[in-house]
């Protein structure tokens, strides 16, 4: 298998709580995570409210039950420096092996991409693009 997501969440409420100064630490934190899991990180990055993970997962892995520990343990994590707390939700969406590269750069613009567009707007194309059907009163609650 050779099993690819791309992983988008927020902060709850979309508020800007990851810092600058906990942002690299807590990429390695989430990396640790994936890893005892048994997958492999292959990117990650995003802004002060949100976060982008391009992974691999085992053939035993839930998606659901991964992003239930990586979420849990990353939130449990920061509150020991700072109040923090995720969004319910998630995106994740398959990627094949040949779109590893583009995705990859597409989480390393990230800092580019905002100054151009919104987490909302950045959120409702990926779920379009991958032809996801949401109903936005639902997305942001």
């Amino acid at each position: 298998t050779n099993l690819i997501y791309h992983i988008v969440f927020s902060t709850k409420e979309r508020e800007r709580s990851i810092s600058a100064k906990l942002r690299d630490r807590l990429y390695g934190y989430i990396g640790g995570i994936i890893r005892g899991e048994g997958g492999r990180l292959l990117a990650i990055g995003g802004a002060a409210d949100h976060v982008h993970i391009l992974c691999r997962f085992p053939p035993t892995a839930a998606v659901s039950q991964m992003l239930r520990r990586i979420k849990g343990n990353s939130s449990k994590w920061l509150n020991e420096r700072t109040p923090f707390a995720w969004q319910r939700g998630y995106g994740a969406f398959s990627v094949s092996e040949s779109m590893v590269t583009h995705v990859s750069q597409y989480i390393d613009d990230q800092d580019g991409r905002h100054e151009r567009t919104t987490f909302k707007e950045e959120f409702v194309a990926l779920l379009q693009r991958h032809d996801v059907e949401y109903d936005e009163a639902y997305l942001w609650g």
